[in-house]
């Protein structure tokens, strides 16, 4: 419930109480009421008693307690100080979830009295009917202000960061000279990392009380954090400018031996695959290396190398892929498959298994697609019946797409 609800409730409650029985049979229906038109009485009974105002079926329930005492007991100072003792004996015993639902009754008890006069209504004494000091207005000012301030505690405790320095910021609109809520706000936005802000109110509370030994404590925390998130920055503003560096390298370096890349609009998961310069990023004469899958089509079976290099050859990846652990026949030997690319084109190039892979990258004819260059093995004896049926695969697609 927020505190507008509550006070809603609470100043329902006390017009109710003050109301004489004459007074109580004569007015208009209220909203509530006026809502039952239509309904059996037990619908009407059963609507009113959801609310605390009406209620038949009492329970322990803090907010009822809390408007029955406020309807039949004491003033608004009282009451609300009632809470706030409350609150502090909970506090203590670091019942802090139970403390700020205290000082929640307490602060709403003095914010339908804050709110009338805000309206330009006169705040009275409910049992004399008699109108409210100068003294009373400052004194529940007063009340009001702290229980901001030890709600402002509770919050901080639960790590509620925001309700805390909103809570200070209510306290120091009614005193601007609230150095507890200076220290507590400073010290959430403190934990929040809103270190500008964190710094302003910490600025303020010192300008009141320069020796503070808590807000002290706060500002060299502030300044403690502002020097570590400066170091995070410039190590991460270091690692963008590292990072912009390196594919700026990279791409000069594919540029300057005229290798095609495309990259589609679903590119495979790599992980942390990549094209690099190897063994050096940041080595513009390192050597290119692309993550390569070899397919075998014959079989639906792949291997995948995570780093070839430009200089390899494929007699240098298939002397340690071969023998095949699936290949039960032995038809995938060294000397005994055929591989090939395919060009840009749609169409097929033989490679050479002692060809080094930048000779059948460059020239523009190839182009490596998603980072990833795809190699097809096949036992020489059935690569030409293959070949033959992806080149008819590849015209029947060129027919559809025509």
């Amino acid at each position: 419930m927020s505190i507008d609800q509550l006070a809603d409730q609470i100043e329902q409650a006390m017009s109710l109480a003050q109301q004489s029985p004459s007074d109580a049979a004569g007015p208009a229906l209220p909203p509530q009421l006026a809502l039952g038109r239509g309904k059996t009485s037990d619908e009407v009974l059963a609507e009113l008693n959801k609310s605390p105002l009406f209620m038949t079926e009492m329970e322990e329930n803090d907010d009822i307690a809390a408007l029955q005492a406020l309807a039949y007991e004491g003033t608004p100072l009282e009451n609300a100080a009632d809470f706030k003792e409350r609150g502090n004996e909970c506090f203590k015993v670091k019942g802090y979830k139970d403390a700020e639902e205290f000082y929640a009754k307490g602060i709403a008890v003095l914010f339908v009295e804050e709110r009338k006069r805000a309206r330009g209504e006169t705040t009275k004494d409910p049992e004399t009917g008699v109108p409210d000091s100068e003294e009373e207005i400052r004194k529940q000012k007063e009340m009001l202000e702290a229980m901001y301030v030890n709600r402002a505690a509770c919050h901080l405790e639960m790590q509620n960061y925001r309700s805390c320095w909103t809570d200070c910021a209510a306290a120091i609109r009614l005193n601007p000279r609230n150095v507890k809520a200076h220290y507590r706000s400073g010290k959430a936005l403190l934990a929040v990392d809103r270190i500008e802000e964190a710094d302003d109110v910490c600025a303020r509370g010192l300008a009141m009380e320069p020796e503070n030994k808590a807000l002290r404590s706060v500002a060299d925390g502030i300044v403690k954090r502002a020097g570590a998130l400066g170091e995070l920055r410039r190590k991460a503003a270091e690692r963008e400018a590292k990072k912009k560096r390196r594919a700026l390298l990279l791409k000069t370096a594919i540029a300057a031996r005229g290798i095609r890349m495309r990259k589609t609009d679903q590119p495979p998961e790599m992980e942390d695959a990549k094209v690099a310069l190897l063994p050096d990023e940041d080595d513009a004469s390192s050597e290119l290396a692309f993550p390569t899958v070899l397919l075998y089509p014959l079989h639906l079976e792949s291997d995948f190398i995570k780093a070839f290099q430009e200089t390899h050859t494929l007699e240098d990846h298939l002397a340690y892929v071969f023998p095949l652990p699936w290949d039960t026949d032995g038809s995938y030997t060294l000397a005994g498959v055929t591989c090939y690319v395919e060009t840009k084109e749609g169409g097929l190039v033989k490679m050479g298994k002692k060809v080094p892979l930048l000779k059948v990258l460059s020239g523009g004819k190839v182009e490596v697609v998603d980072e990833v260059v795809k190699i097809f093995v096949l036992p020489t004896s059935k690569a030409e019946g293959w070949v033959r049926e992806f080149k008819e695969k590849k015209a029947v697609e060129r027919g559809e797409g025509s």
